[in-house]
This record gives structure tokens, sequence and C-alpha cells, in this order.
């Protein structure tokens, strides 16, 4: 039996990081049964979420609990791609984790007003005097992060100008087709799902949110999938 650790589900998402929503869907797309547990952040092996169990094996890292299955459970999720759409799968399952999300970051805990509504909310089981400190400390080392991987130097307008062209690749790849390489998932769908649901929470406040559901295809994108595996 595999154990997915996970944060939870936050914001109508089902959980409130994408990249354990792309490890959920991931095995889901798979067929293999999970279970979830809430409780493993603090023994995550490399500070981060979501990581696996699977029969004692401790996988960290979304992408490689992707290779861990496809080599374990020989299942190909780039099955039927040209080594052409399998490059640009690639491409975009990055775009996303590596640029788009800094950018859902700085929406979410730097803007004052989003962070009140949502990752303020993630320290409420903290004793009640602590919560203002704990919140400061978080969100400065957030800052701090932002910074060192570079989108954080940015005017907060230059930060949406590039994410919204994250956004409008996105859409154009995907056009009217069902998933982004098709008619069939890929392995860069899942991680796909998690930052446009992500960005279509009506919680978050943000020209990045609305150029998301400015674009149909995306919405019925996310509306699909989450009806189908959520």
């Amino acid at each position: 039996m595999i154990t997915l650790y996970t944060f939870g589900p936050f914001f109508g998402l089902p959980d409130g990081s994408p990249f354990v929503t792309k490890a959920m869907l991931l095995l889901k797309l798979a067929g293999l049964s999970y279970s979830q547990d809430r409780g493993g952040y603090g023994k995550a092996p490399k500070g981060k979420l979501p990581f696996i169990k699977d029969d004692g094996v401790i996988v960290a890292d979304s992408t490689l609990i992707r290779l861990h299955i496809e080599a374990k459970y020989g299942f190909d999720f780039d099955r039927g791609l040209t080594q052409e759409q399998k490059a640009v799968s690639w491409a975009v399952e990055k775009m996303c984790e590596e640029h788009l999300y800094w950018a859902m970051v700085d929406l979410r805990w730097m803007d004052d007003a989003n962070f009140a509504v949502g990752p303020a909310h993630f320290f409420d089981s903290a004793p009640a005097p602590l919560r203002p400190m704990i919140r400061a400390i978080v969100r400065r080392k957030v800052r701090k992060d932002l910074y060192c991987q570079g989108l954080g130097r940015h005017a907060k307008g230059d930060i949406e100008r590039m994410a919204i062209r994250d956004i409008e690749t996105l859409s154009v790849l995907l056009g009217n087709q069902k998933w982004l390489m098709g008619e069939a998932p890929c392995g860069a769908d899942a991680s796909m799902f998690g930052f446009v649901a992500g960005l279509l929470t009506p919680e978050f406040k943000s020209p990045i949110c609305e150029a998301v559901a400015a674009r149909p295809n995306l919405v019925t994108y996310r509306d699909r999938i989450r009806a189908e595996y959520f």
C-alpha cells in the first residue's frame, strides 16, 4: 500500500500544494490505490511535501514519485507521445513548476490581502499568542526564497506580466483538446492541473488568476479533471 504525505485540502482544492495535487493525480492516472497522511511534514526527508512510502521505500519529490511509479509499476505516463511531444510536455511541466509556481507563491504570500485569506490560516493550529510571530517568520523566509530564486527581485507588475505569458502558453498549447497532448493524459497534465486549479481558487485576487479565468479552455480543463478524478 502506498502512503502519500499531504498537507490536506485548502481553498476548495484537493490539496493546498500544486505539487501534492500533482502526485495525487499521478497515482490516480496510474490506477494505484493510496492512503493519505496529513501529519508527515515534520518528517519529510527533504523538508517538503509530497513524499510517499511504498512498501517501506520513501520517495520524496513529485517528479521522483512519477519516475518511481514508471520504474516499479511499468506505467508510462507519456505512452503514445512522439519524441517532440514528450519534449514539449517536459518543458510545460518545468515552466509550471519552476516559473509559474513562484508567481503563485508571490501572489499568495506577498500580497497582504491574499495572505490574510490564505496562507495565514496554515498556522491556525498554533497557540494563539504565537501565531503572529510564526506567520511573520515563515513569511519572511518565503520572501527570502522568492528573492533567491530570482522572481522576487522584480516589481509586482513584472511578475504578473511574465506569469500571464505562462498562462497564455498553456491555453494555446491546450487549444480544444481534452488533455495537453490530445485525447489521453500525459505526465505534464498532472502538474498543469495542479497549477490551473490552484490559480482558479476564488479566495485569491490577482491579474494572474484573472488571466486563467478568462480562458474558457483552461477552466473547462480544470472542471473536467476535478469531476473525473476528485
